[in-house]
C-alpha cells in the first residue's frame, strides 16, 4: 500500500487560462497519484522512481478560473490528504479570474508575491547557530527566534479571512547541505562513519532527502506549501557554502574525493524536488530530461547523466525562467550554476545566460505593468560591501600584481566576497538593462530585483546622473532584499551591514577602489528602507499600475509566534 512520503506541494498554477496547476508528491512506493479537486477538476500521473524513492508532479486541468477549490491526493485510490487528524484547513487550489487582453480589471485583481531566502528548518549542530532540536510550536524554544514560514503558516490557518500571497518565492538556500542539524546529523551517522568527508555534512542523493524531509515534514510549512503555490532558485548552501566562487576554488573542489557525487546528487535533487514545480505543463511536456526519467523503470541514471552534465559542461543547462502572474513577469535567474569563472573574462551569468536575460527583459515590454527579477544574490549591496567585492575582483584578476592576487582569493573565500559587484562587468552589463528596460516605450510602472542571502532586509534604489527617481515615463527601478526566513544573524554581521550604509563605510570603500583601480560604479545607489534583522519575509501587492510593499517579522508574543509588520509603503508614485 502507497503511502504520502512527502507533499503534497503546490507548485504551478496557471494564471493565463486559469484551468490549470500542478501538484508534487512523494510517494512510500510506485503508484498512480491523483489530485481530485471539490469542483471536479482533477489529475493523475504514475509516479517516477530515483535512486529508490517515488514521486510525481500531477498536472490539474479543469479547474474554474477566479475560484478556490480544496483539494485531496489519493495514492492507488487511497485517499492520503488531507490527513484523517489535521488540524489545519483543507489545502486549496486558487486560480485567478480571466481578464481581457488588453489588462482591464487589472485594478481588481492584485497579484501579491511574498518572498524570502535563507531557511533553517531546524539550527545546525553547530556552526553560526546554537544546536538545538524542531520545535513543536513555531517559535517556542528556538533560539534563533521563530520561523516566518511556519508563523505565516500559523497566521493563515487560524484566519480563514487572512489575505493569503498568490505566490511565494523562495530565494536559496532552501536546505542546507553543509550545515545539518542534530536529527539529520543522526541519521547520517545511522548510515556512515562521520569522521571522513564530507563529515557531518551530506554526501549523496540519499542525503539529500533527509534534508527535504526534515525542511518539508515540519507541519506547518507542509500545509503552507500545499495552499501557497512557489517559485525556486538554489544558492550555495543548497550545494556548499560559496558554491562557484571563483575558479580556483573549482579546482580545489574537484580534488577532493568526495566532491563530484556531491554536486551531482545537489543537482538531482534540486531537479527533484525544486526545479521540476517551475516549470509550466508545456515546459514538461518539451523536456528531454523529464520524458526520459519518467519513462524509464528507474531513471536514476538518465537524471545522473543530466546532472553530471550540468556540473561539467553548466552551458547545456538552464535553470533559469520565466512566470506569469497576469500583467506581471517574473524572470528567476540562476546566478551560481551560469557563471564563467575564468578570471579574465569572469561574469556571473555565461553568455547564454546573459542573452536569455536580456530578451526576456525586454520582449513585449507594453505586456506587463511590472517586472521582476528574482535573483538569489542582491544586484545593489551596502555601498562598502560593494566596493570591497569590485576591488577583491581586481586583485584576484592580477591588476595590482601575483601577491595581491594570491592573498585576494584567500579574502574572497573568507569574506564571501562573490555577488554581483564580484563580477563588475556583469554588474554593469544588469544596471544598463534595468535603466533601458525603465526608459523604454510603453516601460513597466516598476522594476524590481528580489534578492535574499545577506541575512538582512532592506531597499535601496539606483539613480543615474541624468535622471531622478521620480522622473516620469520610467518605471520605479528598486532592490529589495529580504532575508533570512529562519537562521542566526550574529552580532558582528549586524554591525558590518550597518557600518557598510554608513556614510564612513561608504568612504572606506572609495578608498579601496582607488587602491584596486577600480573607478567608479556606473550610477550612485541610496538605502531607502533598512536595515532590518530578524527572521521576514517581503511581500508586493501588484494591483494595475500601483505597488506596495510589506515587510513582516516572525516574533515571540505573548500567545507566541507572531508576524509583526515593520514596512508598508508604497513604491509607485501614482498611488
Amino acid at each position: 500500500m502507497a503511502g504520502l512520503r512527502l507533499g503534497p506541494l503546490l507548485r504551478y498554477v496557471d494564471w493565463e487560462s486559469g484551468s490549470r496547476a500542478t501538484v508534487w508528491v512523494e510517494s512510500t512506493r510506485p503508484c498512480t497519484a491523483e489530485v481530485r479537486c471539490a469542483d471536479g477538476a482533477a489529475g493523475a500521473s504514475l509516479t517516477f522512481a530515483v535512486q529508490g524513492h517515488h514521486y510525481a508532479l500531477v498536472v490539474v486541468t479543469g479547474l474554474t478560473p477566479g475560484s478556490t477549490t480544496p483539494y485531496e491526493v489519493l495514492l492507488d485510490g487511497r485517499r492520503v490528504w488531507p490527513p484523517e487528524d489535521s488540524r489545519f484547513p483543507p489545502s486549496t487550489i486558487t486560480t485567478p479570474p480571466l481578464t481581457p487582453p488588453d489588462g482591464a480589471g487589472g485594478e481588481e485583481n492584485p497579484v501579491r508575491v511574498a518572498f524570502g531566502s535563507c531557511r533553517w528548518a531546524a539550527p545546525p549542530a553547530h556552526g553560526h547557530g546554537p544546536s538545538a532540536v524542531p520545535r513543536p510550536h513555531p517559535g517556542r524554544g528556538d533560539a534563533i527566534g521563530p520561523d516566518a514560514l511556519d508563523t505565516l503558516a500559523v497566521r493563515l490557518a487560524a484566519d480563514p479571512d487572512a489575505v493569503r500571497p498568490d505566490v511565494l518565492l523562495l530565494l536559496g538556500d532552501q536546505v542546507y547541505a553543509d550545515e545539518t542539524s542534530p536529527a539529520t546529523r543522526e541519521r547520517l551517522a545511522a548510515r556512515r562513519g562521520l569522521d571522513e568527508a564530507p563529515g557531518e555534512e551530506v554526501a549523496d542523493y540519499e542525503e539529500y532527502t533527509y534534508l527535504y524531509d526534515e525542511s518539508w515534514r515540519d507541519p506547518d510549512v507542509r500545509w503552507l506549501l500545499s495552499t501557497v503555490p512557489s517559485c525556486m532558485i538554489f544558492d550555495d548552501h543548497d550545494v556548499i557554502d560559496d558554491w562557484n566562487t571563483s575558479e580556483a576554488w573549482v579546482r580545489d573542489m574537484r580534488r577532493t574525493p568526495w566532491w563530484h557525487e556531491r554536486i551531482v546528487s545537489g543537482f538531482m535533487s534540486y531537479w527533484v524536488y525544486q526545479h521540476l514545480g517551475n516549470l509550466s505543463p508545456e515546459a514538461l511536456e518539451a523536456d528531454p530530461v523529464y520524458a526520459a526519467v519518467r519513462t524509464a523503470p528507474d531513471g536514476t541514471e538518465a537524471l545522473r547523466a543530466h546532472a553530471a552534465t550540468a556540473d561539467a559542461e553548466p552551458a547545456g543547462t538552464r535553470w533559469s525562467y520565466r512566470r506569469v502572474f497576469g500583467r506581471v513577469r517574473l524572470l528567476m535567474v540562476d546566478t551560481r550554476a551560469a557563471r564563467n569563472l575564468d578570471e579574465q573574462r569572469r561574469a556571473i551569468l555565461r553568455d547564454e545566460e546573459a542573452a536569455w536575460l536580456r530578451d526576456e527583459v525586454l520582449a513585449d515590454p507594453g505586456a506587463y505593468d511590472h517586472l521582476l527579477i528574482g535573483t538569489s544574490l542582491p544586484w545593489l549591496l551596502p555601498p562598502l560591501v560593494h566596493e570591497a567585492e569590485t576591488w577583491n575582483a581586481a586583485l584576484c584578476r592580477g591588476d595590482r600584481g601575483d601577491r595581491w592576487a594570491r592573498r585576494g582569493e584567500k579574502l574572497r573565500r573568507a569574506a564571501d566576497l562573490e555577488h554581483w559587484a564580484a563580477f563588475p562587468e556583469s554588474f554593469e552589463q544588469l544596471s544598463e538593462l534595468l535603466r533601458e528596460a525603465g526608459r523604454a516605450p510603453g516601460a513597466p510602472a516598476s522594476i524590481c530585483v528580489l534578492s535574499g542571502d545577506v541575512h538582512h532586509a532592506y531597499v535601496a534604489e539606483p539613480q543615474w546622473a541624468d535622471r531622478t527617481p521620480k522622473d516620469t515615463g520610467t518605471a520605479r527601478l528598486l532592490q529589495l532584499t529580504c532575508s533570512p526566513v529562519h537562521n542566526s544573524v550574529p552580532a558582528y554581521l549586524r554591525a558590518g551591514f550597518r557600518f557598510g550604509w554608513s556614510r564612513a563605510g561608504r568612504w572606506l570603500g572609495r578608498a579601496l577602489a582607488r587602491h584596486g583601480r577600480t573607478g567608479r560604479p556606473p550610477m550612485r545607489w541610496r538605502k531607502t528602507g533598512g536595515p532590518w534583522f530578524g527572521n521576514q519575509l517581503m511581500t508586493l501587492t501588484l494591483r494595475g499600475r500601483k505597488a506596495s510593499l510589506t515587510l513582516v517579522q516572525a516574533t515571540e508574543g505573548p500567545a507566541g509566534a507572531q508576524l509583526e509588520t515593520v514596512l508598508e509603503r508604497s513604491l509607485t508614485s501614482n498611488e
